[in-house]
């Protein structure tokens, strides 16, 4: 019995890590939105609430940074010299300053590993919040890709492709009246 208690011990050491926060899987890893919203402004100048927007779609509106998240961590970078910001028709614009690109060119891997974290879990959180008929319905067609193993008879794949074609237009809001959905762009 020991030995079964530590092969499983060992299958869950050998897991990856999901970050918590009071026992709920947490959407970022720490320090992850520090990074993204740095390579955000080092991208163009943003304001705040462009970046909450931003990383909210990111996610899928399944998380979106609080103002009392966000402006603290600009001060931050300001107080840091990593960026300057100025007001601009009501609002404060952040501009990244050469420290501010400095600190993204030291911390450039970091950025990568958190761009593709975010990436990662935006997909997790979405496939979580499928509704199980389509769940089910995708798990099914890519069982069938798989079997197809690339054996298509003239029309099959065009016939197949209008189909895809329809669905993501319908999901997109171009056959309804649907909201039409940020798509988040996979990183490098």
């Amino acid at each position: 019995m020991a030995r079964t208690s530590t092969a499983k011990a060992r299958k869950e050491d050998d897991a990856p890590a999901v970050p918590r926060r009071n026992g709920q899987p947490r959407v970022l890893s720490r320090g992850d939105l520090r990074l993204l919203v740095l390579a955000l402004i080092g991208e163009q100048p943003r304001h705040g609430y462009e970046l909450i927007q931003h990383i909210s779609g990111l996610f899928m509106q399944a998380y979106t940074p609080s103002a009392g998240t966000m402006y603290p961590l600009l001060a931050s970078f300001e107080q840091a010299g990593w960026v300057e910001s100025e007001e601009e028709d009501g609002r404060r614009v952040f501009r990244i300053t050469a420290a501010g690109e400095f600190e993204l060119k030291v911390q450039r891997t970091q950025v990568r590993l958190a761009q593709r974290r975010a990436f990662d879990r935006a997909r997790e959180i979405t496939k979580a919040s499928l509704p199980p008929p389509l769940a089910t319905a995708l798990r099914e067609f890519k069982q069938a890709l798989v079997r197809h193993h690339g054996r298509w008879s003239e029309g099959e794949a065009e016939a197949v492709a209008e189909q895809l074609s329809r669905a993501s237009a319908l999901l997109n809001g171009a056959l309804g009246n649907g909201p039409t959905p940020v798509t988040p762009t996979e990183p490098d």
